[in-house]
């Protein structure tokens, strides 16, 4: 497979099989995270690989703030509840996070660099016969979340990336084609 392909092959996949990828190939698609491009090479990444316990305790967070959101209790818990043991079902969950320069500049450029890696682990992961879902959002500010992650002090959760064999692949979004998005400027 060439990298044209991987990319029109990539797909956020939802379903797992049951069984976690291997550490060799969650250590291949760090390894291929990495290779991203950085500017002035501060090497910004960070990757946490949570194991059910973090994965569940994840989920706990993710859960109670979704419970927030609904008005009876009972369904606000079954709402966190259900969200932790989803969590903790997932094969494999990578915290990707940077380390959060004081310079606003180099801030911007590490943000960009690790969501590069973010990218290269999905590319990689369709080589290996893997499927990724890429996830964002204000959880991951979220003390819990963070501990639970074990993310350092100094440091920014910039997705979670969910990784392991798809039991289904969903077809591709149609998008509207990359000329209606661009300019040429002379």
């Amino acid at each position: 497979m060439n990298v044209i392909e991987a990319i029109q092959s990539r797909r956020s996949i939802k379903r797992f099989e049951h069984r976690p990828p291997t550490r060799e190939q969650i250590e291949s698609l760090l390894s291929m995270a990495v290779l991203a491009p950085n500017h002035r090479n501060t090497e910004p990444w960070r990757f946490y690989v949570l194991g059910p316990d973090a994965r569940h305790a994840y989920g706990l967070a993710l859960g109670e703030r979704r419970a927030r959101k609904v008005e009876d209790p009972d369904k606000a818990r079954e709402v966190r509840d259900r969200t932790a043991a989803e969590h903790r079902a997932v094969p494999c969950m990578i915290a990707v996070a940077m380390i959060i320069s004081d310079n606003p500049e180099i801030r911007e450029e590490d943000y960009a660099a690790t969501m590069m890696g973010v990218q290269n682990i999905a590319l990689a992961a369709v080589e290996l016969g893997l499927g990724t879902h890429i996830r964002t959002g204000a959880v991951m500010d979220d003390p819990a979340a963070r501990g639970a992650a074990g993310v350092a002090a100094g440091e920014r959760i910039v997705a979670l990336v969910n990784v392991g064999t798809p039991k289904e692949v969903p077809p591709g979004r149609t998008r509207a084609p990359a000329v209606t998005h661009a300019a040429w400027i002379p």
